[in-house]
């Protein structure tokens, strides 16, 4: 799944490519994603319209739209928006073509369905963004809040760090990355940190996802930027999907387990 890098990553690329064009047309090959696509909604709201800012919450990509409506866009498994510049053949799975006024296309394909396309009218509040959590990479983000909100709790740490009600965007992938390199393990009961290891926790977390970010996100399978250009960090991946290789640390193999219902990789000697 395309976790917060990736979908920065794609925001980055399209941005320069499209702020100030306008979406000519519309073209809903298939409705049946995550929830159905309403094209009625997004002919009213998107199309003649001009886009004036790309923005992210969470792994929520948001076009805003000069008519105050905005567009909404989650990956899902395996989206991917992708910018074509010409006429290209369109590849399997390609439910979405949005026409800009220059001629190119932005592409959404998405083989599993798990995805998500909706427009939101001007000044409507969008179900999908209520309760969601802070960014990781803001100023809301703090060894306070999170040593308030999980004082106590039995949850696994890992698990807190991928409630997107708690903090958004962080991921499998990046959650056990951020662990390894703070020294906790992951399936320890959050409400056992201190406020130093919290402040542990925050400054790895950071500093994972803005590599991450640097390195245009994780290529494992298939994902791409908006510009149809791999990821790189994933040759710089410490124990996430590292099972049974030594530790960069201390020599040891790494453990794999599952943590209500994910994989979870770390070091039971570097990580307590």
């Amino acid at each position: 799944m395309p976790e917060l890098p990736e979908v920065e990553t794609i925001r980055r690329s399209l941005q320069p490519l499209l702020v100030g064009r306008a979406v000519k047309t519309i073209l809903v090959r298939e409705t049946r994603l995550r929830r159905p696509v309403n094209v009625r909604q997004l002919r009213k709201w998107i199309q003649g319209h001009t886009i004036t800012a790309l923005n992210r919450r969470g792994k929520y990509l948001l076009w805003q739209m000069d008519n105050g409506s905005r567009l909404l866009i989650h990956l899902g498994m395996s989206g991917r928006l992708g910018y074509c510049a010409g006429p290209e053949e369109l590849e399997p799975h390609t439910h979405l073509c949005l026409g800009l006024d220059n001629g190119a296309q932005v592409r959404y394909r998405d083989p599993r369905r798990f995805g998500c396309v909706q427009a939101v009218a001007p000044n409507e509040r969008c179900g999908l963004l209520q309760g969601l959590g802070p960014e990781p990479l803001s100023a809301d983000f703090t060894a306070d809040y999170l040593y308030d909100a999980l004082h106590g709790s039995r949850r696994p740490v890992k698990a807190a760090l991928m409630d997107s009600r708690m903090v958004v965007g962080v991921g499998n992938i990046y959650a056990n990355e951020a662990l390894f390199h703070c020294g906790i393990a992951p399936q320890r009961p959050a409400g056992t940190l201190s406020h130093e290891q919290w402040e542990r926790v925050i400054e790895s977390v950071i500093r994972v996802l803005q590599r991450a970010i640097r390195k245009g996100g994780t290529t494992l399978n298939d994902f791409r930027n908006g510009l149809g250009e791999p990821g790189f960090f994933q040759t710089d991946l410490s124990v996430y999907d590292q099972e049974d290789q030594p530790c960069q640390r201390c020599g040891r193999p790494i453990c794999r387990v599952v943590l209500q219902g994910r994989s979870t990789y770390y070091c039971p000697a570097c990580q307590k």
